[in-house]
């Protein structure tokens, strides 16, 4: 078995330190490994040991995700953009062009997010036990209720350290005494209970199912039929929401397993599709054809009809120009790309919704030295290219929002609500709201 290198940190954008590890050779394939993990710890597992014996074929790429193990644990868990950003971070730190990418447990979203709106960075996409959002189960009852989800947290914090919390992911050992006093040391070194609480109900909150659609990669989904941990339905709710997914049902009762018996049977369905994979010459991303995962945003100037009058053409264009100017140069520092000016307003799109809400809070504070309220509207889904233009439900969602916004607001759908949980953003509810030309009602919310 191929033993795991040296551990390096690569530091991203937001300054956070990611710890990873690289070994063995072969085609890049990132591993996102599941709950709470510790990278000098985690391989005497053979939960963990599937994944050191992926360097005979891989250069295997693994990482702790911030907030756990030797990762920096200073700003907490962070939101699933943030988590695509400690991605992003470690595949340049290792020269990493283009990746397969394996999301294993809780890690599914994050690599779903990433090979939704990075698709040029991912060759394939692997998931297994995971999930795209919390949904009802019979049988789970922590899924069926809010106080059914305090009760199981209540019980993961009290118990974390003691080894009693971890045992839950990991079935079948072999001496369930001895089991326990290595998982409390796995436990202590891994994360604190705060952090373990944390990270587990913005689990339950996350939604990245919008996405699933977006992902253009060969992707194989796996998971057991008789899960303890999460329910069978979450694997098959993801293989038949994205596009060409191939589904494999493992006839197992374990998330993890001490078993080695039971770990092997990923093993051969990932065998077989990787071969497939890497049997097509390497491109440079997967093509989404006209298609891509954008966060659109809208704004406008509130009562602009009214600010003309008020100072005259001449008055008003050369504060519009000077608007323009300013929100373009926003824009771009923000990462966005801004696709056109709509009279009194413009349309920009980012690749995730921090940047974009950070770009609209500036775009409004420098409207306020130029004497107008700009109001913004935010979603992220799917867009069409047409040229330089977009279009397509997506920028017609954010459309219909940003005109439902007052002077200085941010009102964002539910979307982008979910996909900045764990972030630093807070967000209050506005209810429902039937947006014209739009199929169903959409939960608003207002940026804080």
């Amino acid at each position: 078995m191929t033993t795991p290198g040296d551990i390096r940190y690569a530091r991203t954008s937001d300054g956070i330190d990611i710890a990873y590890t690289v070994f063995g050779a072969g085609p890049d394939l990132l591993v996102a490994p599941g709950f709470v993990t510790h990278l000098d710890l985690m391989w005497d597992f053979p939960a963990f040991q599937t994944i050191a014996a992926l360097g005979q074929t891989f250069r295997v790429i693994a990482l702790d995700k911030r907030g756990t193990g030797l990762s920096d644990r200073s700003l907490g868990f962070g939101s699933v953009e943030d988590r695509t950003e400690d991605i992003r971070a470690v595949l340049d730190a290792v020269g990493s062009r283009q990746a397969i990418l394996y999301g294993i447990s809780e890690s599914g979203p994050m690599v779903i997010y990433f090979a939704a709106s990075h698709p040029e960075r991912v060759r394939a996409l692997v998931l297994y036990g995971t999930f795209a959002r919390f949904e009802p189960v019979e049988g789970f009852a922590f899924t069926l209720s809010d106080a059914a989800m305090r009760e199981f947290l209540d019980d993961l914090e009290r118990h974390w350290g003691t080894g009693r919390a971890y045992r839950t992911f990991l079935s079948h050992p072999p001496d369930p005494a001895a089991a326990e006093r290595v998982l409390a040391r796995y436990e202590r070194s891994a994360c604190t209970p705060q952090m373990c609480r944390e990270i587990m109900l913005r689990n339950s909150q996350i939604d990245v199912s919008p996405m699933l659609s977006t992902i253009a990669a060969p992707t194989l989904v796996m998971h057991c039929n008789h899960d303890p941990v999460l329910p069978v339905e979450y694997g098959r709710f993801l293989g038949a929401r994205i596009p060409g997914a191939r589904y494999v049902e493992i006839d197992g009762d374990f998330h993890g397993s001490w078993r080695q018996e039971d770990m092997a049977k990923l093993a051969a369905p990932l065998a077989a599709f990787v071969q497939e994979v890497l049997g097509e010459p390497e491109s440079v991303g997967p093509s989404l054809g006209d298609r891509e995962l954008a966060t659109v945003l809208f704004t406008d100037i509130v009562a602009s009809t009214e600010r003309a009058a008020e100072i005259g053409d001449s008055a008003w264009r050369t504060t519009l120009d000077r608007h323009e100017r300013s929100a373009a140069d926003l824009i771009e520092r923000a990462g966005g790309r801004l696709v056109k000016t709509t009279g009194d307003g413009l349309l920009a799109t980012f690749r995730g919704p921090s940047h974009a809400v950070t770009a609209a809070r500036s775009i409004q504070d420098a409207a306020l030295g130029l004497g107008v309220g700009v109001r913004a509207g935010l979603h992220t889904g799917e867009v069409e290219r047409r040229g330089d233009d977009i279009g397509g439900i997506g920028v017609h969602i954010a459309a219909r929002i940003s005109a439902l916004a007052g002077a200085g607001e941010i009102l964002v759908s539910r979307t982008v609500r979910d996909l900045a949980v764990g972030s630093r953003l807070q967000f209050e509810d506005r209810g429902s709201y039937t947006l014209k030309g739009v199929p169903e009602p959409w939960q608003l919310f207002a940026v804080r």
